[in-house]
């Protein structure tokens, strides 16, 4: 299976149409056709089937898209790296991170590495800590921020200097909306929307669980999520109430909505991972000694 034809059957996965995939990679739509023909003989598996005045994927080719670009990407990575080793003050960095607003502080390292070498860059991916930990250990990501909770035990890791504080995103029409603190009392009766994260089975002795205790249970999670901006859109909607952590949702005075903390107080470390005997780019080692060096660990 070669790297050019998984790049030609991800073009046509795109564009849902051989002619205006050829047209892309500038090949003839015979030639293109024939390499997928060749592709789906070799894996013996069918990639495409014909809708309408469309092609579309197999469900052995979804499964071919995601695993193609996972590999694309990871070659794309590693040339990177390579082109990098020509000059150290050059090259690309990989970052996964949950929503937190404790990432100032590594934007902080990163613009100052930047000014001090201009042709560095940054790759972010936004994920909650199942999706950045799979694309640390497929070597996706260089680094990933974890909010905890977290299994950061087969990890390299620095604690952050920063704490997120847990609390509920609501309307500000709410009756609620003039509290200056929730209690679990206050939660039982509501229609509520929780991070998976949060909520996770392997959370559950550190997180919003272990803080409401033994009638967790019994909470009317109406919705789940993990990245907020879509859970707030469903909390203006009046869906539910979202559990989540402060700044993350706009609160501003033009919002409709609010965020009101926690009692007792629920506060999340966080960690920047990496993992254990990881081969850096220059690029991305010299962005660790910068860690380092600045929360002195």
């Amino acid at each position: 299976m070669e790297i050019r034809v998984l790049r030609y059957f991800l073009a046509v996965a795109r564009e849902e149409n051989i002619t205006a995939a050829a047209n892309l990679l500038h090949v003839t739509q015979p030639t293109l056709s024939r390499q997928i023909h060749d592709l789906e003989e070799e894996l013996g598996q069918p990639l495409f089937i014909l809708k309408s005045h469309r092609i579309a994927l197999t469900p052995e080719g979804v499964l071919l898209r995601k695993r193609a670009e996972e590999i694309l990407s990871m070659v794309d990575k590693t040339e990177a790296e390579f082109r990098s080793m020509e000059d150290v003050v050059s090259g690309d960095i990989y970052i996964g991170s949950g929503e937190t607003e404790a990432i100032k502080c590594v934007a902080e390292i990163a613009k100052s590495l930047r000014d001090a070498y201009p042709g560095i860059r940054y790759h972010l991916h936004s994920g909650n800590a199942q999706d950045v930990t799979e694309r640390l250990d497929k070597g996706l990501l260089d680094f990933g921020i974890l909010i905890q909770p977290a299994d950061i035990s087969k990890y390299d890791y620095l604690h952050l200097p920063a704490k997120d504080t847990w609390g509920v995103l609501m309307r500000k029409d709410s009756p609620l909306a003039k509290r200056a603190y929730l209690e679990k009392s206050d939660l039982r009766s509501l229609p509520l929307i929780c991070s998976r994260q949060a909520i996770a089975p392997r959370q559950a002795q550190n997180g919003f669980a272990a803080w409401f205790g033994e009638d967790y249970a019994h909470l009317d999670i109406v919705t789940t999520f993990n990245l907020i901006y879509n859970a707030a859109i469903m909390v203006e909607a009046g869906i539910g109430y979202a559990v989540t952590i402060d700044k993350l949702a706009n609160t501003t005075e033009s919002s409709n909505l609010c965020f009101i903390p926690l009692k007792p107080k629920l506060e999340s470390g966080l960690d920047i991972v990496w993992k254990k005997y990881q081969v850096f780019s220059p690029a991305a080692q010299l962005f660790l000694q910068r860690l380092k060096d600045q929360f002195g660990q």
